[in-house]
């Protein structure tokens, strides 16, 4: 922590016992009355103040007197007390990320020795107090992210000369800023943007050598930004995006200024002339935000010297290219291997797309270059090189032709930009990631005559009606997606469709009669035939009756109905269709007499099985005569054959079983080195092998200790890639039965959110004892509940709304697998922020399966564990009520916890949060404040990447945690059957990710500002 740490190297945690301080004393307690929660529990009388959590004391003084009062991040609620200036000898004052309120004290004028505050991160209100201008030892100055109004003290820089940080951004101030900061000299970071500051940017801050870091962004300020500002030649981040300042940039820009730039914005002001050359010379660069401006002519043709590139915006400016000049910057840029956002939308560029943009990198996620009209040709057949891809927007240009089949590999795109893009006529995306709805807007694609959108399995919502294009002549597949509802009528717009897929989806009700306007059609999939070209509708939930209308279609070839809900007749007007070679209904509820001429005079072209109230047709199909009589002995005959077979099998397997098991135990060598079932789906890896790797198990390569066992950094011989062992303490009683837990659910799962084991180990150590580890890999994020409660408290390690969005999804989707996708279904019964492990990317993995219980496959989702008894399952407050009843372990106990998982991720604070008292649990806490007041709650380092004081950002971020903690309240409800289905919990969960996803990626691509970037900051 910069600042602080230097601050309290004069201090110490004081432990005495004896007398003196009583004024500070008194203002603590003072102090502590106005709030509540938080560590202010820990005070009281039983111990000196010099003892309280968050106080330290001078060291060897009579009587002691505080120094540094460290509450950050402490969930305190309150104002802040007056008393706070009787405080004389407190040297730091952190209290940042609170939900402190009311107007800043200022009393806070007397402490002459503060060097350090931070009250930043809270709902601070009123004027910044003037006579914290008599705070002249004062080093770092944090009052951002409040709700202060009024202006900047025009005094503030004729008296903390000795200031170094000063930070008021995201509040709601106005008037100048003061000329006097000019006279900070040692001042190197200065953070004064998301206000309403306005006037011109003073030239004496061009004066001061050391500045660093400097963000005047979202104000009104106006006017040139002074010459004298290029001049500061240690400054590496600029920020003056969303001013109305105006101008050009200085043509020697990157010859004789900016040496040290890394993060350059002009955003969103009134700039105009010419992108100069010369920035290609600033290779420190990171980030360049140049949208929303007056810029024309030509993009310099070689920024791709700027190596470091990560983050280019270009938007809404007048910037030119065509067939004859002007596209060579794209091929410059695939120098910039590090690159991730390209947003070039709504200029002058036209001509051909260059098909050197194949070339960008690979880490690239987001290239944008919508609303430029006169862009056009075909999109690059080598498209799919760009693997990273999150985003590809290209809406409102004269692009045509085909999307290439190569987009297939952009297994990480969620938005796909073509509504507009009117030439455009085949648009194939099957076999990606494609998750959410499918946008309406598509329907604007007006010539389109292919749309394949099949094998995405996430894409949900209703089918819409916009989509059903009568140009759509070659194939629609939305086939092995989660589309539910009813089939719009609108289908009957698909006049010249050849083949429809729908298969594989959850689509309800009736088939609608207009399908009979659909005269050419040849291929009707409804059913669940494999493979991705056909039209199917299997697997579907559509019930009714099959329309007599589909014998309008005379060119039907194939029609496939079968896995619904369909009753009734097969229509015997299906005879007529003479081009009908297929017909599969197969598990439906027909009922009634077969046709047997046309298709269903053929065996091998008709399907009905499954539908046990059929009869008649040809007799190689075996129905029972069309008599009521015979029908219903049949179905009876059929009965106890059926049982008589299953029950004769069922008991040969299970004595084979028996038989099988007797033998192998006969068989098993008696030593503890043999493996058990569960770690025979393991290689080995010797006590050896692990102990060199781990420098014979030191404290130097230890990562934590748990319940049964510690985890230790290790790198096997002939391996670069540390790995994580997880060594179990055989002493403690249930460990040897945990690591069988483990292993055995481990060795069932394969999901990308769940913890896997590279090898295990079953050994003897140096000391003749057993030794058992499992070998997984290495999280080099730590834990989720690191980042939520952090030791020590740095901005730039919070975490985001979209990060939290995405770990939550993570671990839905891995319980969803547990529960439903496994078998038998495995119950993880511990979820908690410290089993899940952050990735290099801050991807979630679920991991400490030592308390895990397998369902057995002959029990419900309620049963019990097949083969582990190790106690109550669960950490307080996750584990579910029902479970201290003695109820059995079931899913639906980890829904619960991960109720209590979600709600502590949206609100930062712990199920054993000393705020939350034993008649007030995190759910009543959470649903006290549902839906209207939960930004009240929510976790203040949110704002750390949002801006708290954008109208829409705030809107925004308000509706996806109002969603979030809607999902946690459900799934943390008391009674068990009262809980949302996983299932439920994970597709909503989706939902919310992807809408925030869009919101934020539109928001930031759009209009070329990269949001949250100038607010970074680590303390």
């Amino acid at each position: 922590m910069v600042g602080l740490s230097s601050v309290l190297t004069i201090a110490t945690a004081a432990s005495a016992t004896g007398g003196g301080g009583g004024g500070d004393e008194a203002a603590l307690l003072a102090f502590k009355a106005e709030l509540t929660g938080g560590a202010l529990t820990s005070w009281n009388g039983n111990v000196s103040f010099c003892s309280w959590e968050g106080v330290s004391c001078t060291r060897g003084r009579t009587p002691p007197r505080v120094v540094a009062l460290d509450l950050l991040k402490g969930g305190l609620a309150g104002t802040l007390s007056a008393a706070i200036g009787n405080l004389t000898f407190l040297r730091a004052l952190e209290l940042g990320f609170n939900w402190l309120h009311g107007d800043v004290p200022a009393s806070l004028g007397r402490l002459r020795r503060l060097r350090y505050l931070d009250l930043g991160y809270n709902a601070f209100s009123g004027e910044i107090p003037g006579n914290l201008t008599s705070c002249v030892a004062m080093e770092q100055m944090f009052l951002d992210a409040n709700n202060l109004v009024g202006r900047i003290p025009a005094e503030l820089g004729n008296t903390l000369t000795q200031l170094q940080v000063l930070r008021l951004g995201n509040n709601s101030l106005t008037g100048p800023i003061p000329t006097s900061l000019a006279n900070m000299s040692s001042l190197w970071h200065l953070a004064l943007g998301t206000n309403q500051l306005d006037g011109p940017i003073p030239p004496g801050l061009g004066g001061l050598a050391g500045l660093q870091y400097l963000d005047l962004a979202v104000n009104k300020l106006h006017g040139l930004v002074p010459l004298s500002m290029y001049n500061l030649s240690l400054l590496w981040s600029f920020h003056v995006e969303g001013n109305r300042l105006h101008g050009s940039i200085p043509d020697d820009i990157g010859s004789k200024f900016f040496p040290a730039m890394e993060d350059l914005s002009f955003a969103n002001n009134r700039f105009t002339g010419g992108i100069p050359s010369s920035l290609s010379n600033l290779t420190t660069l990171t980030s360049l935000q140049l949208s929303t401006n007056g810029f024309t002519g030509l993009v310099p043709r070689d920024l791709g010297r700027l190596q470091r590139l990560q983050y280019l915006y270009m938007p809404y400016n007048l910037l030119e290219a065509d067939d004859t000049a002007g596209w060579e910057f794209i091929t410059s840029l695939a120098n910039c291997s590090q690159l991730l956002q390209l947003s070039l939308g709504y200029n002058s560029f036209g001509g051909q797309l260059p098909n050197s943009m194949v070339n960008l990198s690979a880490t690239l996620q987001y290239l944008y270059l919508s609303d430029c009209p006169s862009i056009s040709g075909s999109i690059p057949q080598d498209i799919g090189n760009l693997v990273g891809l999150s985003i590809l927007g290209l809406a409102n240009t004269s692009i045509s032709g085909m999307i290439p089949s190569s987009i297939g590999k952009l297994a990480n795109l969620v938005q796909l930009g073509l509504y507009c893009a009117r030439r455009l006529n085949w648009l194939a995306a099957y076999s990606n990631g494609l998750e959410g709805p499918v946008p309406a807007s598509l329907g604007k694609l007006t010539k389109l005559y292919l749309l394949d959108l099949s094998a995405n399995y996430r894409l949900n919502g209703s089918i819409p009606k916009e989509i059903l294009l009568p140009s759509l002549s070659y194939s629609l597949n939305l086939s092995h997606n989660s589309f539910s509802g009813p089939l719009p009528p609108e289908v009957g717009n698909l006049i010249n469709l050849n083949q429809l897929n729908l298969a594989g989806n959850q689509l309800s009700g009736r088939i609608p009669y207009t399908i009979g306007n659909c005269l050419v059609l040849e291929s009707l999939m409804l059913d669940n035939v494999k493979g991705l070209q056909v039209l199917n509708l299997t697997m579907n939930k559509l019930s009714g009756r099959i329309p007599d209308a589909l014998s309008s279609i005379a060119a039907l070839q194939e029609l496939y109905l079968a896995h619904n809900n369909l009753s009734g007749l097969i229509p015997s007007s299906l005879q007529k269709l003479a081009s009908l070679h297929t017909f599969d209904a197969s598990f439906n509820d027909l009922q009634g007499e077969v046709p047997n001429g046309g298709v269903f005079a053929n065996l091998t072209d008709i399907s009905v099985t499954g539908n046990s109230k059929l009869c008649g047709g040809i007799a190689q199909l075996h129905l029972a005569p069309c008599s009521p009589h015979t029908l219903s002995n049949s179905k009876k005959d059929r009965s106890k054959s059926l049982m008589i077979s299953l029950t004769t099998t069922g008991a040969i397997l299970l004595l084979v079983s028996v038989l099988v098991t007797i033998w192998r135990l006969k068989q098993r060598p008696k030593s503890q080195a043999r493996p058990t079932i569960a770690e025979e789906g393991f290689q080995r890896v010797s006590y050896q092998a692990l102990l060199r790797g781990t420098n014979g198990f030191s404290e130097f390569n230890l990562l934590g200790k748990g319940r049964y066992g510690s985890v230790y950094k290790c790198t096997l011989e002939g391996q670069d890639t540390p790995v994580a062992v997880k060594v179990f303490n055989l002493q403690q009683l249930g460990s040897s039965k945990s690591f069988q837990a483990e292993c055995e659910a481990l060795r069932r799962v394969r999901h990308r959110s769940l913890i896997k084991i590279i090898t295990c180990c079953s050994s003897i150590d140096s000391h003749g004892q057993d030794f058992k580890a499992l070998v997984i890999d290495l999280m080099p994020n730590g834990s989720l509940d690191g980042r939520l409660h952090p030791k020590y408290s740095i901005a730039n390690n919070t975490l985001s709304l979209a990060q939290r969005l995405d770990i939550a999804v993570n671990v839905i989707d891995a319980l969803d697998y547990l529960h439903n996708h496994c078998q038998p279904p495995i119950v993880h019964c511990d979820v908690k922020p410290s089993n899940i492990l952050l990735t290099e990317d801050m991807s979630a993995r679920l991991g400490d399966f030592g308390i895990s219980r397998i369902l057995l496959e002959t029990a419900d989702r309620t049963g019990q564990n097949s083969n582990s008894t190790i106690g109550i399952r669960g950490s307080i407050g996750y584990v579910a009520p029902e479970y201290g009843e003695g109820s059995p372990i079931s899913t639906l106990g980890d829904v619960y916890s991960l109720g209590i998982l979600l709600l502590e991720i949206f609100t930062g604070r712990s199920p054993t949060d000393d705020m939350l008292k034993e008649s007030v649990d995190l759910h009543k806490f959470a649903e006290a404040v549902f839906p209207d007041r939960v930004l009240e709650i929510a976790d203040p380092t949110i704002w750390v990447h949002n801006d708290a004081n954008d109208e829409i950002t705030r809107s925004k971020v308000q509706e996806c945690l109002v969603s979030v903690v809607r999902i946690g309240i459900s799934c943390s409800k008391q009674q068990p059957r009262e809980r949302m289905p996983i299932q439920d919990a994970a597709m909503e969960m989706h939902a919310i990710r992807d809408a925030n996803l869009m919101f934020s990626s539109s928001f930031a691509v759009e209009h070329g500002v990269l949001t949250g970037h100038a607010s970074t900051f680590s303390k």
